[in-house]
């Protein structure tokens, strides 16, 4: 009982301060019609973007509003106006967001009003008709409760009750609904619409794909420059010396034998730099160790203290290309903490969602870290962003940096 009324206070609450949009919403009605006949005469169209801000204020006040109830961000449905008077005006009426707000004005506006009313009334309703037994001899003639005319005592007994039954009854059940009812009108018809979110959507993944095939060419670049500068030359190197050895071997097997030695270590740096290009692919410690493993590792090799706070093995396993997002975004988030940030300790979090792995990287350094110029954090947004994940940088000046970071990985 006591969590329905609170609901019921809640929900009171709500409707109550939707009058501070219905009332507005109500004489923008009546305005309405002025305004249409004055836009037909072509004296309003010049101001139309001037006359719809205010309509824009208000809705955006009630998207807001609606947000909060409905627990998640409603967010503006208006595309950027410019260029001329009239190709502005033009743009302004092509914008369904722009009926869609004159259509939430006509709804809000009646039916925001007398919940608003609705929600004010029933509770001073109920102490009214508990209290009615005691004067109801003194009422006017014809007095209703319940709609039953009050002429008797036994009348006056029992339907003063009945009507306090039914109040609360709307109260503590209509209320609510009423609430939520206002709430998912406004995120129906505030927000933006199914097409425009398909294509801003649509938008997103063209500018996430070009992002990723443009860090796929880099990426291909510089294992291309790795092979070729790094193992290929020195590959090179050890068939040169083969050769010279395999000459000198009857002349003089002693340099024979050091021309071997050489080309023996060649081989191992070529290897030892065969494993770097590997590494920087897919590491192999991710196969090995899995993810929590393999940031236990990095969090061992930093030279200040790493808090680690990670799922189990299982719980933490994700598909293959997620896994490498993960690794690479602690492993550039740490290596750019030891080498600009001056923190004394940082911390890693892994939080595995039904369809999201969230990643955070927090420190206590000098703070001021951005993704321009070029910076590993633009690599982390990049690589986060083809895999149609998101990325919050929060640096302020001497307050730390925190990078969080979500992939989705299905369930």
């Amino acid at each position: 009982m006591y969590r329905a009324l609170r609901r019921s206070a809640a929900a009171s609450v709500y409707l109550v301060v939707g009058l501070r949009t219905a009332l507005p919403s109500m004489l923008g009605l009546y305005l309405l019609p002025f305004a249409g006949l004055l836009a037909m005469l072509f004296v309003l169209v010049p101001w139309l973007p001037d006359v719809l801000r205010p309509v824009r204020a208000l809705a955006g006040i009630e998207r807001r509003r609606a947000g909060r109830a409905l627990g998640r961000e409603i967010p503006e449905p208006y595309p950027a106006v410019e260029g001329p008077s009239l190709e502005r005006v033009v743009r302004l009426l092509r914008d369904p967001s722009t009926w869609r707000d004159l259509a939430w004005m006509v709804l809000h506006g009646l039916s925001g009003f007398l919940m608003g009313v609705l929600a004010i009334g029933l509770w001073p309703s109920i102490l009214f008709a508990l209290s009615m037994p005691l004067w109801w001899w003194a009422a006017p003639e014809g007095s209703m409760s319940a709609f039953i005319v009050l002429d008797s005592w036994p009348k006056a007994l029992t339907m003063p009750f009945l009507q306090a039954a039914i109040n609360a009854a709307c109260l503590i059940w209509l209320l609510p609904h009423l609430a939520r009812f206002q709430a998912r009108l406004a995120g129906w018809l505030l927000g933006p619409s199914r097409r425009s979110s398909l294509t801003e959507r649509v938008e997103r993944l063209t500018e996430t794909r070009a992002e990723a095939l443009e860090a796929h060419g880099a990426e291909l670049r510089r294992i291309e420059r790795d092979l070729h500068d790094g193992t290929q030359a020195q590959l090179v190197a050890v068939a040169l010396r083969l050769g010279l050895a395999d000459r000198r071997f009857e002349a003089d097997p002693d340099a024979a034998r050091e021309l071997f030695l050489q080309a023996r270590d060649g081989v191992e740096e070529a290897l030892t730099q065969l494993r770097a290009v590997i590494r920087g692919i897919y590491p192999p410690i991710l196969s090995d160790r899995g993810l929590p493993g393999a940031i236990r590792t990095l969090a061992a090799g930093q030279h200040i203290p790493v808090r680690l706070e990670l799922p189990g093995e299982a719980e933490a396993r994700v598909p293959a290309a997620v896994e490498a997002a993960a690794y690479f975004v602690v492993a550039e988030a740490l290596t750019n903490i030891a080498r600009h940030s001056g923190a004394t300790k940082a911390e890693v979090v892994l939080h595995r969602a039904d369809s999201s792995l969230r990643v955070l990287v927090r420190d206590d350094g000098k703070g001021g870290a951005g993704t321009a110029g070029g910076s590993g954090l633009a690599g982390i947004r990049r690589r986060v962003a083809a895999l149609d994940g998101t990325t919050r940088i929060d640096s302020p000046a001497g307050q730390g940096t925190t990078l969080e970071v979500e992939l989705p990985c299905g369930s």
